[in-house]
């Protein structure tokens, strides 16, 4: 049998089976959540001016004075004149910058009787407190580059650059399909008793999945067996990515693999040195790409998290699909690592992560109050409570 793929190994062969969708136009404001296809040029230049930055007046000698008030500019209303020798203006934060100004006295540190203008004793009138056109960026400059997600912050930046009225290409979102698997699960409460379970991993998947695709068709229960696990499949062969949860091991139950040869898909790899999660499968079948995820809670979530939220990206048209690692301080000792590398789930809160003491895969409670996953290398020497670690915030699919 061959042996178990290294974490990396197996996230690289993964995201190389998998080429983004294809371009979609969308509007600026629908774009969010997506991946730029294309690098943004702005069309016009922020600022277009040079603008005040603070509260105060604006004056034509940086250590002149005393000054007569001439006028006032605000935001959205500048100074029509020119600032001459020994003239100040009021100006608001944001304002223009009227001709002639070269230095802005803030309002705390001037002294004023009617228009009559001075510097208080520790003051100064600076250009420190001028926002230089341009300083933003200026016609023709690339602000976001081909791949970048687009959140609130992407979007007010298309706005401010004159792009916000136009479309913009943003990489398709996959469709997903999610296949419940085994006997034991129910979604009927009547039917929860000793032997049966409520089928919660299919809930769990699709919210994961819900912000990077177009859409989430859940399957199942589907029960143990060879034709129904091949008649879901088929049902879902419309989607880009198919995940199933559970019968992905080497059990007598274990019948995903040999429903996904008997369906047509090709095996690309099976097992994973990681733990939990270690009986991964990724398949295909035609542009269909197929991950085969373990039944247990916390290795289903895990495995997601690592292998199908970055191959959901990549879809997408992501630039960086992976989760970022961080580091942190442990709170406690951390055993040496194992033959499989270890994701121990954890709580993480000013720089410093504690395990939780319930690790069981099979474990929702602890899992649901998880924040971060300790990475424990294979083989990792034993850790000192304040060592440096590892680890993957859970938040936003570990994107930082």
């Amino acid at each position: 049998m061959t042996p178990p793929l290294p974490l990396i190994e197996a996230q690289q062969r993964l995201l190389d089976l998998a080429r983004p969708l294809g371009p979609e136009t969308v509007t600026a404001e629908q774009s969010l959540g997506r991946y730029l296809w294309n690098d943004l040029s702005a069309r016009r230049t922020q600022p277009a001016a040079d603008l005040s930055a603070m509260d105060g007046y604006a004056v034509q000698e940086p250590n002149g004075g005393p000054w007569r008030i001439v006028g006032e500019s605000a935001a959205g209303r500048p100074f029509a004149g020119l600032l001459e020798a020994g003239e100040a203006i009021r100006i608001s934060t944001g304002a223009l910058m009227p001709e002639g100004a070269v230095a802005v006295l803030l309002q705390e540190e001037a002294l004023r009787d009617g228009s009559d203008l001075t510097i208080a004793p520790d003051g100064e009138a600076s250009a420190r407190h001028i926002r230089r056109k341009g300083f933003d960026f200026a016609i023709g400059d690339t602000i976001l580059q081909a791949g970048t997600r687009m959140g609130p912050a992407q979007l007010a930046l298309v706005v401010s650059a004159g792009l916000g009225s136009t479309g913009l290409e943003t990489g398709s979102l996959p469709r997903v399909a999610v296949i419940d698997n085994g006997d034991e699960l129910a979604v009927d409460p009547a039917a929860w008793d000793d032997h049966r379970l409520p089928a919660s991993n299919g809930a769990m998947i699709a919210a994961m999945v819900q912000p990077l695709c177009s859409s989430v068709d859940r399957l199942g229960p589907v029960p143990d067996s060879r034709e129904a696990l091949a008649k879901a499949l088929g049902t879902a062969s419309d989607a880009d990515v198919i995940v199933t949860s559970g019968g992905a091991s080497v059990g007598d139950h274990d019948l995903v693999r040999p429903a996904l040869e008997e369906w047509g898909a090709s095996i690309d790899f099976w097992r994973v040195a990681m733990k939990p999660g270690k009986p991964l499968l990724v398949a295909r079948k035609g542009d269909a790409l197929v991950l085969g995820l373990p039944g247990n809670p916390v290795s289903s979530y895990v495995t997601a998290f690592l292998f199908l939220l970055p191959l959901l990206r990549r879809l997408a048209g992501a630039n960086s699909a992976l989760p970022v690692k961080f580091s942190a301080r442990t709170a406690t000792a951390l055993p040496p690592g194992g033959p499989r590398l270890e994701m121990v789930r954890a709580q993480l809160a000013g720089g410093i992560v504690t395990p939780l003491g319930q690790q069981d895969s099979s474990g929702l409670r602890a899992l649901a109050i998880a924040n971060a996953l300790i990475e424990r290398p294979i083989d990792a020497p034993s850790a000192a409570a304040g060592d440096e670690v590892s680890i993957y915030w859970l938040q936003n699919g570990g994107m930082g």
